[in-house]
């Protein structure tokens, strides 16, 4: 029950923070928004669904990094100090994998809202699937760089550091992911996206059990 609480509490301190911060929610959402813009100047429309479904996940994945470098990268030393004086290192790894998974899927449903309005979805697309796909990945997308952030914070080398230590983990990830959502973009029966589905259900399993076993030792340091 105490674990929870602190969570509940640490949840709730996020949002807060997020919310009398607004520049940077709104900044996510503005680069977002931009780069499809940009892309519309650029190719009017899309035809090839390859390409439709590429170019979407690479919006995703930059921006998935800008949203959530700063989860431990914008702490200051004293408040680190303060939190950790409060709560246990798996209440805090915890919210901030909770706040950062409903951040990053408010994040992407409103992405895939404004791709699908400027460059319309390939025909026979299972929408249903492919907004499963997009919910899984920001699952993975949110538990993959909580960690990596605060890896980076404690090494002190900020976002640059962050990108390195999260290629080789992220492109796995990004191989189930983009396979899963071509088969929705296909069409093709639902029954043959369990084994992508099963595989990023384990990839966050397995990152969130590694988060909780070594994310203590990073915050005792």
């Amino acid at each position: 029950m105490q674990l929870a609480n602190q969570v509940k509490q640490l949840i709730k301190k996020e949002m807060l923070l997020e919310w009398r911060s607004k520049y940077a929610l709104n900044g996510i959402l503005l680069y977002v928004v931009s780069t499809v813009f940009v892309c519309y100047l650029s190719f009017v429309s899309i035809p090839n669904k390859l390409t439709w479904n590429a170019l979407f996940w690479i919006i995703m994945l930059f921006a998935s990094i800008n949203a959530l470098a700063k989860s431990f990268l914008q702490e200051s030393k004293g408040r680190h100090l303060y939190i950790y004086t409060l709560v246990s290192p798996s209440a805090l790894i915890i919210a901030k994998t909770i706040y950062n998974s409903l951040l990053m899927i408010g994040l992407t449903l409103v992405a895939l809202s404004f791709y699908c309005f400027v460059f319309s979805p390939p025909p026979a697309t299972d929408i249903l699937m492919y907004l499963v796909a997009t919910i899984l990945g920001s699952l993975s997308f949110a538990t993959i760089f909580t960690m990596i952030s605060a890896i980076a914070a404690k090494a002190g080398n900020g976002g640059m550091l962050m990108a390195i230590l999260s290629f080789p983990v992220i492109i796995p990830m990004l191989i189930v992911l983009i396979k899963f959502a071509k088969n929705a973009i296909d069409g093709l029966d639902r029954s043959v996206n369990l084994d992508e589905i099963g595989l990023l259900l384990v990839i966050n399993v397995l990152v969130m059990a590694v988060s909780l076993l070594l994310f203590p030792y990073l915050w005792r340091d």
